[in-house]
């Protein structure tokens, strides 16, 4: 009777606290949904209740977030739910060619996963009880948050080109100076390799989703075994890095050298889907991307138009693919491998696409650090160590992005120093990050002396 008191005793902050992050991040939806269409856009509930019939724009996505719920399945369970939704999107592909609806921009794909995804919830609440039931609906929560953190990503991005009708590009463009202007080195370097190479890394860098999923299913390969989920593990730094990283868009706005000194190649539209249509002279600044640096002028906030999304500072791509690298370390050769691959290459799209500064990449991976700290320190337990790491970081971030507003132009006058500094800063967080991380995996439970028995006589 005790020891069931206590159990219970410990598990009500638990449920407390799922039901309290529940609550907060279904208003938070529903808030950014309010938003989207104050603004006339669709909100990410719209668009994810939209995909239960609709041709998915993410259909990649779904199954990669059913591959994460699946982590709690037995393997006949997974062989029966992966059936079922190749089934049913076999059967909705029949019935659109059959009716001639199309897909309309969408993936042929996608919505067998869905529908698993919510099957698997109805069957957590009436079939299944106790751990197993909660066991099951953290698998269900896990692949809905991964592709509803995707839809609030796509919808906030919007909301930046809205509410943020001027950008600050000309103070990271000066900035860029004292790291030797990379994007526009990366640029033409990318050019000359011809279409081969462009192809190759914006495949890479479009399916960084599904590197993630890859890596976190190496992470999260005991589940099923241990009945419990890790304490931490690739996508709770995922979602943090989404939550956190579009705040920065609004508070530093940025579009990206290929759209305020090039040709603007690409731009965003309210469907999800990038467009090919040029920018007008009207916003850019000038043509110079990639064969030009912009001339050192005295930097100013510039207008731009209302589909750019303001989603440069910091650069997220350059987040993930550090979190995967960071997470991969743990894996097989082929595991690590593919997660330096992955954060080399994308590191070269940033730049080489115009997409990012260098300045952007700098701010991501320091970011990334120190949300993946915060999360390592939350999962062990919080200690001096853990508090002056994530302080640290957080305070070289912050100098960072002080300097680029305020300091750019300082920056590009004397290169030979504060380029070094930048770099420096940088070097210390990985520095400190990986010391302390490796202290905290050294650390092991004493074991207890055994007292010493009586020697027989």
């Amino acid at each position: 009777m005790r020891r069931r008191s206590a159990s219970a005793a410990w598990r009500r902050p638990q449920v407390l606290l799922w039901a309290a992050a529940g609550a907060v991040t279904l208003g938070f939806l529903v808030a950014l949904e309010i938003t989207a269409r104050h603004y006339g856009l669709p909100g990410p509930l719209t668009t994810q209740v939209k995909e239960v019939i609709f041709p998915p724009k993410s259909g990649f996505l779904l199954y990669g977030s059913m591959a994460l719920m699946m982590v709690v399945l037995t393997r006949r369970e997974r062989f029966i739910a992966l059936g079922v939704a190749l089934g049913i999107d076999a059967v909705l592909l029949l019935l659109r060619w059959a009716t001639g609806t199309g897909l309309h921009g969408g993936h042929p794909f996608g919505n067998g996963a869905l529908w698993v995804i919510l099957g698997c919830a109805v069957i957590a609440v009436t079939r299944r009880t106790g751990h197993e039931r909660v066991l099951l609906l953290k698998g269900v929560g896990l692949a809905l948050l991964l592709v509803a953190g995707r839809k609030t990503g796509d919808t906030w991005l919007l909301i930046t080109a809205k509410a943020r009708p001027t950008v600050l590009d000309p103070y990271l463009a000066v900035a860029d100076h004292a790291l030797g202007d990379p994007s526009w080195l990366a640029g033409r370097m990318l050019k000359a390799t011809g279409p081969v190479g462009a192809h190759f890394l914006d495949l890479v860098y479009g399916q960084l989703a599904v590197a993630a999923v890859v890596v976190s299913l190496y992470g999260l390969r005991n589940v099923a075994a241990e009945r419990r989920f890790p304490r931490h593990h690739l996508v709770r730094t995922f979602l943090v890095i989404g939550l956190l990283g579009p705040g920065i868009y609004m508070i530093f706005p940025v579009v990206g050298p290929v759209f305020a000194y090039g040709t603007g190649v690409e731009h965003w539209q309210p469907d999800g889907l990038w467009t090919h249509t040029p920018a007008t002279a009207q916003w850019m600044v000038g043509d110079f991307w990639p064969h030009t640096p912009p001339p050192l002028t005295d930097p100013q906030p510039i207008p731009f138009d209302e589909l750019t999304p303001r989603n440069c500072m910091p650069s997220l791509h350059t987040a993930w693919a550090t979190a995967i690298f960071i997470h991969s370390r743990k894996g097989p050769a082929l595991l690590r491998h593919g997660g330096t691959f992955w954060l080399l290459a994308t590191l070269t799209a940033t730049l080489g696409f115009g997409w990012h500064y260098g300045t952007d990449l700098v701010a991501g991976v320091v970011f990334t650090l120190t949300i993946e700290a915060g999360l390592r320190a939350q999962a062990r337990g919080w200690d001096r160590t853990a508090t002056h790491l994530v302080g640290y970081g957080t305070a070289v971030f912050t100098a960072l992005l002080l300097s680029y507003r305020y300091l750019s132009m300082e920056m590009a006058l004397h290169a030979w120093l504060y380029g070094p500094l930048v770099l420096l800063a940088m070097g210390s967080v990985i520095y400190a990050y990986v010391r302390i991380t490796r202290s905290w995996e050294r650390e092991v439970t004493p074991v207890p002396e055994r007292e010493p028995q009586p020697e027989p006589v």
